[in-house]
């Protein structure tokens, strides 16, 4: 497979999907840039080679073609202050031809939101809400005919194609997937970041130093389904915290106050702890739990058993005994993978479980360990507690990340890799 090292873009144009889905204010002003400046890397190798740049990305969820509030040309003076090279815009991503062509060496050109065009998705839009299965299916196939055209013109602009957006690498679009058909094995490839996060899922799913720990937190047992099954057939130990921890508690007998809990995932609940019993994994419950009185950082809360919380109540944060258990296992492991919060840790007073879990994750990374914490309430835990750079990568992919780890193929990378 072609990498981005070895190749050598002087003189070439190559299109580059980013990742450049970035939180804006009411006034169009960029609140977070993380996502930008992941991609720099990439694209200051391209410009330094002596290449032209033409970046493709999407924002939001637009469903009209343009939509200002989704447009790209918010973000394009700070991508240039990034690159510290020219960065010129394209109205229209599919009519850029005469822009793509007065492209010099060391220079780059933005085109606009690709998600203006429903052929990105693939997806069909302005269906009256009482359309027949009928019409669905021909506004669906007319937007996948249509499709071909849309990737075909993108592809045209480029003679090598780099996938950097591991964020979208889950779906099947048009620039993430449908594009690299149109250039061979030589001349298409993952960028930094993109690498980087192949790699670590990798190392985590495939490439496993043992023991293996799963961390997963999070509100409800039916969105980790898929992810807690397949990781019964990877890892050493399972430790399930946040929201679930109540349904299993009721599950188990347990009285749970007003606790969150999935009242039809019960049996599920008890399955998973068979399935864990028989694929023989430690799996971690908590037993203790830090309770309120109502949502708020300034309800009254106390420290009480898992399985007997008062009416009125409700399980916020993991309790002391149970942090102290969960980092033993942690600092014990020599890979781990954290996906979801232990709590409540938005607020400070109920924040204690989530940074317990971090800080254990942090020691033993320190002792040799690798970590992988991806998903964003994990992303942003440790950003919070100003850890990120004290394990040994932080995924900037969601949805992506999730699918990867639940163990399916991602379009996106079998698109480069083959």
């Amino acid at each position: 497979m072609q990498t981005i090292d070895q190749f050598n873009f002087a003189g070439k144009k190559a299109f580059v999907r980013v990742d450049f889905n970035v939180p804006l204010d009411e006034n169009q002003n960029i609140t977070d840039d993380t996502r930008i400046r992941a991609a720099m890397p990439t694209l200051k190798k391209i410009i330094a080679d002596g290449g032209m740049l033409i970046i493709g990305s999407h924002m939001g969820r637009p469903k009209k073609n343009p939509d200002p509030k989704y447009s790209l040309k918010a973000i394009l003076a700070h991508v240039q202050e990034c690159l510290g090279a020219p960065v010129a815009f394209a109205e229209d991503c599919q009519n850029a031809d005469a822009q793509v062509a007065a492209l010099k060496p060391g220079e780059a050109l933005l085109l606009e939101n690709l998600r203006f065009y429903a052929e990105e998705e693939g997806k069909p839009r302005g269906l009256a809400e009482d359309a027949t299965d009928e019409e669905k299916a021909a506004a669906k196939k007319a937007v996948k005919e249509s499709q071909k055209a849309f990737t075909k013109k993108l592809a045209s602009y480029a003679d090598c194609y780099v996938n950097d957006a591991f964020g979208t690498a889950h779906r099947a679009h048009a620039s993430t997937a449908l594009i690299a058909e149109y250039f061979d094995a030589e001349n298409k490839m993952f960028g930094y970041l993109m690498n980087k996060e192949v790699t670590a899922v990798e190392t985590v799913m495939s490439n496993t130093v043992r023991p293996f720990t799963a961390i997963m937190g999070g509100s409800k047992v039916s969105t980790k389904i898929d992810i807690i099954e397949n990781m019964l057939g990877k890892v050493d130990n399972l430790i399930l915290m946040g929201g679930m921890t109540y349904t299993f508690s009721k599950a188990r007998g347990g009285q749970i106050g007003v606790s969150i809990c999935e009242n039809d995932k019960l049996d599920l609940a008890l399955s998973i702890i068979e399935k864990a019993k028989a694929n023989g994994v430690k799996l971690y419950l908590a037993t203790d739990a830090v309770v309120a009185d109502k949502f708020s950082n300034d309800a009254n809360r106390q420290i009480v058993s898992v399985s007997e919380i008062p009416d009125g109540w409700e399980g916020m944060d993991i309790g002391t005994e149970t942090r102290k258990a969960f980092a033993e296992v942690i600092k014990e492991s020599k890979t781990i993978l954290w996906n979801g919060p232990a709590g409540v840790f938005e607020f400070d007073n109920f924040a204690e479980g989530s940074r317990a879990v971090a800080e254990a994750i942090v020691e033993a990374t320190a002792n040799g360990a690798f970590s992988l914490v991806g998903g964003g309430d994990s992303v942003a835990c440790v950003n919070k507690f100003g850890l990120a750079d004290k394990v040994s990568y932080v995924s900037t992919g969601g949805g992506a990340l999730l699918e990867a780890i639940e163990g399916k193929v991602l379009p996106g990378i079998k698109a480069i890799q083959g």
